[in-house]
């Protein structure tokens, strides 16, 4: 009789399954959101505006809904089909976690808050004034949990996971924190050292966890608190995708209050997010390494 867990993958290379998986996922997205920008024109001749315009408000909600939906789907193939495992078992599992989903969220707050007040304190950032638009930060909010769910599901989910099959646990998480760093870049009109740093040290913390525990709800709370924090409630959104809460006003050298990028391409939130990540390295060598030894697959 077979046991659960025993059916092989139909690729038994799990670096191979996730490479498969990306080309899948890019060429699946990239033809949705083809057809539904040609869609959107009603007969019209498209043009960069309209390109530039698809990408906020209701149009951005609506396309995350879209990708949303093809990367479950997709997913779930690979799952079934090539890995041969369950979809839940990429780290589903709640019970035993909420403790760090609580965690994820209140490291990324301390992260974008200690930055904003460094940036403050510093004479580099004041808020000039408030828009409380409900409608806007409800469409933001669900825009970012939508995103930061399918991230999460590629990114550690899936790459990460099957990375770790065929590579040492630091190795698979370098590899899957350089491929959130490349697919966050290639999304930016204003690209700069420091922006893809911090993002390869926000896909390092998100992995991080991951590796020791094989569960994704910590990734999950502290990608959508960064998000909404960093743009529709303080006001760096960056490329004005979301009309935000705070109105901020920048002063200063552009790789101190990060400049066009936002939040994300300052030093100072670089700073905080490297600490941040020793610690929470330490933290978990600590935690897992005074419960039981080590296994493969971990740190």
């Amino acid at each position: 009789m077979t046991q659960p867990g025993s059916i092989k993958p139909l690729i038994p290379q799990g670096w191979l399954r996730a490479l498969l998986f990306l080309i899948a996922l890019c060429f699946v997205s990239g033809t949705a959101i083809v057809v539904y920008f040609f869609a959107r024109q009603n007969g019209g001749n498209p043009d960069i505006t309209a390109l530039q315009n698809l990408m906020k408000g209701n149009n951005l909600l609506s396309i995350a809904l879209i990708i949303f939906i093809l990367c479950i789907a997709l997913i779930f193939v690979f799952r079934r089909w090539i890995d041969r495992k369950s979809l839940s078992s990429l780290g589903f599992e709640i019970r035993g976690h909420r403790g760090e989903a609580i965690a994820g969220a209140m490291l990324a707050t301390f992260i974008v808050c200690s930055a904003c007040l460094l940036l403050k304190a510093t004479g580099h950032l004041r808020w000039m004034d408030i828009l409380f638009d409900s409608r806007a930060l409800f469409i933001a909010f669900g825009s970012i949990v939508i995103i930061s769910f399918c991230e999460e599901l590629i990114f550690r989910g899936y790459i990460l996971n099957n990375l770790m099959e065929s590579f040492p646990g630091w190795l698979a998480l370098l590899i899957s924190a350089l491929l959130f760093t490349i697919f966050h870049g290639t999304g930016q009109s204003s690209i700069g050292f420091f922006s893809l740093a911090n993002s390869l040290l926000m896909g390092l913390i998100l992995g991080l966890n991951y590796i020791y525990t094989r569960n994704l709800w910590f990734s999950f709370s502290f990608h959508i608190a960064w998000k909404f924090l960093e743009g529709p409630v303080f006001g760096f959104s960056g490329d004005q995708t979301f009309q935000t809460f705070l109105q901020p006003e920048l002063t200063g050298d552009i790789n101190i209050t990060g400049g066009a990028s936002g939040l994300e391409g300052s030093f100072v939130l670089t700073s905080v997010t490297l600490l941040s990540l020793i610690a929470l390295f330490l933290f978990l060598q600590r935690k897992f390494n005074l419960q039981f030894r080590p296994v493969p697959g971990r740190i």
